[in-house]
């Protein structure tokens, strides 16, 4: 399995990338800066200028049923921020 499991499509992150030309990916936790700038600039081909990354824990959450209270909690993982080369843009949409 690759390095990055999904981009990070949503309303705050795309007012960051048109802002700022970055875009968010979800990764995998062992992956260092330097493995998720090659990947990008392989399998998007741009280049990237700077990698940002942080973990995100998970929330517990919690709901109440016919049969009582149910308690679980959301996976964790690690987020990277990645700031693109002036003009160049990933479009995730084309393939639609």
């Amino acid at each position: 399995m690759g390095i990055i499991i999904k981009p990070i499509v949503t309303e705050k992150m795309t007012k960051i990338g048109e802002k700022f030309n970055r875009v968010g990916f979800q990764v995998e936790k062992t992956a260092n800066k330097i493995e998720i700038k090659q990947a990008v600039e392989a399998l998007y081909g741009v280049t990237v200028i700077s990698v940002n990354t942080f973990n995100c824990n998970g929330k517990k959450k919690s709901r109440y049923t016919k049969s009582g209270v149910i308690t679980g909690k959301t996976p964790s993982y690690k987020k990277a921020i990645v700031t693109l080369k002036e003009g160049d843009t990933i479009d995730f949409y084309s393939n639609i």
